[in-house]
């Protein structure tokens, strides 16, 4: 079963271990295909002359598996209330087949809300590395979550 976090449970300056999951070529391939049909992540041959001189992995499909293994290993089904969106996201090093990405969260900042006392904003830093420890991919993440109910 999975823990159930609220508001009150984000503490500023903890760092969080969301796993890791591994990536393969044919997963690179069907995710380019549906989304970002783009030769240098649809086509092993075609890759090889592009200027990543090999198949790597969409960007959107980087984002796609950290934000899984945050929703999987991070936010709480019971108080997670979404997201009014991203800042600085950033892709810094391309994810090849074969590989293992990590996902790391650091809470930046928590706010509880002056207009809805039942729920906080979760300032968070989110950084995806590959299996050397390199960082691939990094956003800064503002969440809502439920405040605890006292019963």
């Amino acid at each position: 079963m999975k823990k159930q976090f609220w508001f009150e449970d984000y503490v500023s300056t903890t760092v969080h271990d969301c796993g890791e999951v591994y990536i393969e070529e044919e997963q690179i391939i069907a995710f380019a295909r549906e989304f970002d049909p783009q030769p240098f992540h649809t086509s092993r041959e075609l890759a090889e002359r592009s200027v990543f001189g090999g198949l790597v992995a969409s960007g959107w499909h980087t984002a796609s598996i950290t934000m899984r293994l945050v929703v999987d290993r991070f936010l709480s089904e019971y108080s997670s209330l979404g997201s009014p969106g991203v800042e600085d996201l950033r892709w810094l090093k391309p994810v090849r087949p074969n590989e293992f990405l990590r996902v790391q969260v650091t809470i930046l900042a928590t706010r509880k809300s002056k207009s809805k006392p039942d729920r906080g904003l979760v300032r968070s830093k989110i950084e995806t590395f590959d299996s050397k420890e390199e960082l691939v991919m990094n956003l800064i993440a503002t969440m809502i979550i439920s405040c605890r109910i006292e019963r």
